[in-house]
Order: structure tokens, then C-alpha cells, then sequence
């Protein structure tokens, strides 16, 4: 019997060597607080010039259903609403978090996770402008989808023309950005992300990091006063050094697409692996998320060796969707005992 391995999620270890290297040598250093610090500083600089944006206002906070709350809160007025796609993470895994600040999610139907103009336009046609109804303000995306799915560049130009067109903000949830600019199928860089939204985060909790995430704003209508949200919404670090430090780690030598470039690796192995075996999919993942389809049976023989969510019900009956995840840690070995476990089921 091996060591059960983990495909849970792309978080169930701590955090790359790199990263704990850098915060144990910095963290005697004294220094102001609350992102006043130089290794705070550094890092913001640096985002800056990975995005392109030197006018762009960084912040960092602990995770990422604190940076949705905050930024999406600060976008919008107390009568205003976002739309997101019925999968989208803030209407399915962050317990009402949005709604808990006094805004609707208008959420619509979308293929494979992602919104189109023509889904949000319905959404705009029926909120017209009556004061009885909530004002649709922001669209929410995120980049991957929460179904591994990525939007191309013309699908971002797309989407950020039309918010622009109709005064509305485009928003961008990148809790595993790194993964979408890793995907073999991306025609897209960090630059593309940052010139086609009016704000967004780039994840490192699912990317090797302890935790944070790092706001980027390049609307500046948007800047003025958003350390005011942070601080009200108990987002603002007073050692925000903790999480910028990791970040300085990420983007100095490339180590944030490295480490997204194996867990998609390992991804891709597992997949070609389960197609050679005939095992179909919910849909086509382009990063490091997986959702076969297996039967009710098999599931229960695999889960007393590995680790992974039971995502949802098949169409097919006593069949189940099952969600594999693989991290910048997950071991060939893991990949490979896998594969061979399901061969013998099989």
C-alpha cells in the first residue's frame, strides 16, 4: 500500500522552499507596517513592471475571498450588482460572501464556466435602468475558470470592450492566473490581463505560496482611497511584508510560471492517462484541474487510496464527477501509481 496521495487541491502543501528561504532571511528586518516597508514596496514595483502598468496601485492581502470581497465592495454603490457565471466562484464556493456586502450577483448561464457578451446583455436588458431593480455595475470573471477553463486574448479584448462601451467595470478573480498563463492552449501574457480589466489579483496561495494575494488596479478611478476598503474590511496586513516578500520571490527569477508550468505537466499526464483508458470528461480543462467522469463504484475503490473531490452527479446513472487537482508539489510518482490503480480497476 503506497502513501496516500493528495489531489484535492492545489494548496494541500505549504509553500515552495524559495518562498520560506526568503521570509525566514528578511524576517528580523524592522521596517514600517501596513505596506509602508520597503520589501512591500519592492514587490509592488516589480508587479508593476511584469503587468506594464507603472501607474498601477498593488496591494496584498491574505487570501482570495478577502480580495473579491474588498474589490468588488469598493466597485460598486450599495444599490449596484455584479454578474458572474453560474459556476463562477464568488456564486458557488464563498458562502454568500458578495451578497453579505450588500450586492446581488446577477448570475447567468455561460459554456464551459465562461461569460459571453451575449449572456451579460441579457442581464443588462432586464435590469433597464427601473429603480426597483439593482444596477448591474461589474462583470466578474475569473482567469482560469472555476471549470479549468481560460479565456483567449480576443475573448478578453472582447469582454473588456463591451464593459467599456456600456460604463460598466470588468473585474478579474486570478486565484490560479498562474496556471491560465502556464496552459500550453494560452495566447495571452500578464501584460493582456493587466490592459484588459479595471482591476485583478494574482494568486499565490494555489501557486506555491503560504498564502496572499497580490490586488492590482489599473483603473485609476479606482485607486483613490482603496487601502480605506482594506482597512474597513479587515484586509489590511499589518505585516503585508509576509506576503509581498513571496511575491518578490515569485516574479524575480520566473518562479511563478515555473511552478504552474509542472502542475499543469502533471495535469496533462493524468488526463492523457485517463483518455487512453476511455474515461471521458465533463469538459476540456486547459490547466491543472480535471473532471473525469467515473462510476460510483470505482470512486469508492480510488478514495481508499487517494484524495480528491467527488464534484458532482453523471448524467450517466451510478456515475459521478470527480475533480483532480495537481500542484507545483505533486510527484511524478503520484501521477504514475494513479494511472496504474485505475489500469487495474479497470
Amino acid at each position: 500500500m503506497s502513501t496516500q496521495f493528495l489531489f484535492f487541491d492545489d494548496y494541500s502543501e505549504g509553500a515552495h522552499p524559495q518562498l520560506l528561504a526568503a521570509l525566514l532571511a528578511n524576517h528580523t528586518l524592522q521596517d514600517r507596517g501596513y505596506g509602508a516597508d520597503q520589501l512591500t514596496l519592492e514587490a509592488a514595483n516589480l508587479i508593476k513592471k511584469h503587468c506594464a502598468q507603472p501607474d498601477a496601485a498593488v496591494h496584498f492581502v491574505a487570501s482570495g475571498t478577502l480580495a473579491n470581497i474588498v474589490c468588488l465592495a469598493s466597485m460598486l454603490k450599495p444599490y449596484e450588482s455584479v454578474v458572474a457565471e453560474q459556476n463562477g466562484h464568488i456564486q458557488v464556493h464563498e458562502t454568500g460572501a458578495i451578497e453579505a456586502t450588500g450586492h446581488k450577483i446577477n448570475y447567468v448561464s455561460g459554456k464551459e464556466g465562461k461569460l459571453n457578451t451575449k449572456a451579460i446583455q441579457t442581464v443588462l436588458d432586464l435590469h433597464h435602468g427601473d429603480q426597483q431593480m439593482v444596477k448591474p455595475k461589474v462583470v466578474y470573471i475569473s482567469q482560469p475558470t472555476e471549470l479549468g477553463t481560460i479565456y483567449s486574448r480576443s475573448e478578453l479584448e472582447q469582454l473588456y470592450q463591451f464593459c467599456q462601451d456600456r460604463q460598466l467595470y470588468l473585474y478579474v478573480d486570478g486565484a490560479r492566473l498562474g496556471h491560465a498563463l502556464a496552459s500550453s492552449r494560452a495566447d495571452f501574457t500578464l501584460v493582456d490581463i493587466a490592459r484588459c480589466c479595471d482591476m485583478f489579483y494574482i494568486g499565490g496561495t494555489k501557486n506555491g505560496g503560504l498564502m496572499g494575494e497580490a490586488i492590482v488596479i489599473t483603473n485609476p478611478a479606482l485607486q483613490s482611497d482603496f487601502v480605506y476598503h482594506l482597512r474597513q474590511r479587515g484586509a489590511l496586513l499589518a505585516k503585508a511584508r509576509s506576503v509581498a516578500t513571496q511575491f518578490t520571490e515569485f516574479f524575480r527569477d520566473d518562479l511563478y510560471i515555473q511552478n504552474a508550468l509542472h502542475a499543469n505537466h502533471m495535469a496533462a499526464q493524468l488526463a492523457q492517462g485517463l483518455t487512453e483508458l476511455g474515461i471521458k470528461f465533463m469538459h476540456d480543462s486547459a490547466t491543472n484541474q480535471l473532471f473525469p467522469i467515473l462510476s460510483d463504484v470505482l470512486i469508492a475503490q480510488l478514495k481508499q487510496r487517494y484524495g480528491f473531490h467527488v464534484w458532482c452527479k453523471s448524467e450517466v446513472p451510478q456515475h459521478s464527477v470527480i475533480r483532480l487537482v495537481t500542484s507545483w508539489f505533486t510527484p511524478q510518482s503520484a501521477v504514475t501509481e494513479f494511472l496504474d490503480s485505475l489500469r487495474s480497476a479497470v
